[in-house]
C-alpha cells in the first residue's frame, strides 16, 4: 500500500513539530518534508511533488492563501498534483471562501483533533474537499441571520461560485433538492466521507454517490467543493 506523502508549510516549531508527531503515528503517512515560510515552502513543493502540503494561513513572509493560488497557478499543464489542506486559526467565512477560490482542497481549524485532522488528510487524498465543521457552523449561522442581504465578495470567490459564468445567488436558491439530498449536502458540508455519510444515514456507499452526483448536476457544481461552498453561501443546509 502507498503512503500519502505530506509536505508541513508551517513557522511554528512547535505546532509543525505536533502535527509531524501526530501524523507519523499512522503507518499509512510519510512527511516528505517541512517549511517554515512560503518562499522555502513553494520550492519544495515543485521539488517533492506530494500528495498533500499541510499550509498555515499565517506565513510570515506571505499567507497560505496566496502560497496556495500561486502553487495552483503553477500546477496548470503540469504533473504537479499536489492537494492543499489549510491549517489557520481564522474562523471566519471570509477567510475560507478565499482559500477555496485560490484553490484550497480543505480546510482546517489549527485546534482540530488528531481523528479530524486524519480523516481531513484521508478525505482531501482522495479527492474530495474537507471543511471543518466548526467552520462550516460559523458560516451557516451568518448566513442564517442574512437570509436577504447581499455580500459582497471577492472576484475570486465569485469565479468559484459562478462555475457557469452568469449564475447569480438568486438562481443557486431556485434549485429544488430533495429531502434525502439535503441531508447529504448537510454531511458534506461538515467534511464527511461517503463512507461517513453512508454510515449515518444508513444507507450504501453506491447510494450516497448516486447523490452526490445529483447535488453536483443540481447545483451546476464541479465538484464537493464547490457544492459545499454553494449550499454555505445560499443557505440550502443549516
Amino acid at each position: 500500500m502507498s503512503k500519502i506523502r505530506i509536505a508541513l508549510i508551517e513557522d511554528h516549531d512547535l505546532t509543525r513539530v505536533g502535527i509531524r508527531t501526530a501524523l507519523l503515528q499512522k503507518e499509512e503517512i510519510e512527511i516528505v518534508g517541512e517549511a517554515a515560510n512560503a518562499a522555502e515552502g513553494l520550492k519544495m513543493l515543485k521539488t517533492l511533488q506530494p500528495d498533500i502540503a499541510i499550509v498555515d494561513i499565517g506565513l510570515p513572509d506571505k499567507d497560505g492563501i496566496e502560497l496556495t493560488r500561486e502553487l495552483k497557478s503553477t500546477s496548470n499543464g503540469s504533473e504537479l498534483t499536489t492537494k492543499v489542506l489549510i491549517l489557520t486559526l481564522r474562523d471566519n467565512k471570509e477567510a475560507v471562501l478565499a482559500a477555496f477560490a485560490a484553490g484550497a482542497d480543505s480546510y482546517c481549524m489549527k485546534d482540530i483533533k488528531f481523528d479530524n485532522l486524519l480523516e481531513a488528510v484521508r478525505v482531501t487524498y482522495n479527492g474530495n474537499a474537507w471543511i471543518d465543521p466548526a467552520i462550516a457552523r460559523i458560516v451557516l449561522q451568518q448566513a442564517q441571520q442574512n437570509p436577504a442581504k447581499p455580500e459582497i465578495v471577492s472576484s475570486d470567490t465569485k469565479s468559484l461560485m459562478n462555475t457557469s459564468g452568469g449564475e447569480t445567488h438568486e438562481h443557486i436558491d431556485a434549485y429544488t433538492l430533495t429531502e434525502r439530498e439535503l441531508e447529504v449536502l448537510q454531511l458534506i458540508v461538515e467534511g464527511c466521507s461517503n463512507a461517513v455519510i453512508a454510515e449515518r444515514l444508513y444507507i450504501t456507499v453506491g447510494t450516497v454517490k448516486t447523490h452526490v452526483r445529483n447535488i453536483l448536476n443540481k447545483l451546476c457544481a464541479d465538484d464537493r467543493t464547490q457544492a459545499a461552498v454553494r449550499a454555505l453561501r445560499s443557505g440550502l443546509v443549516g
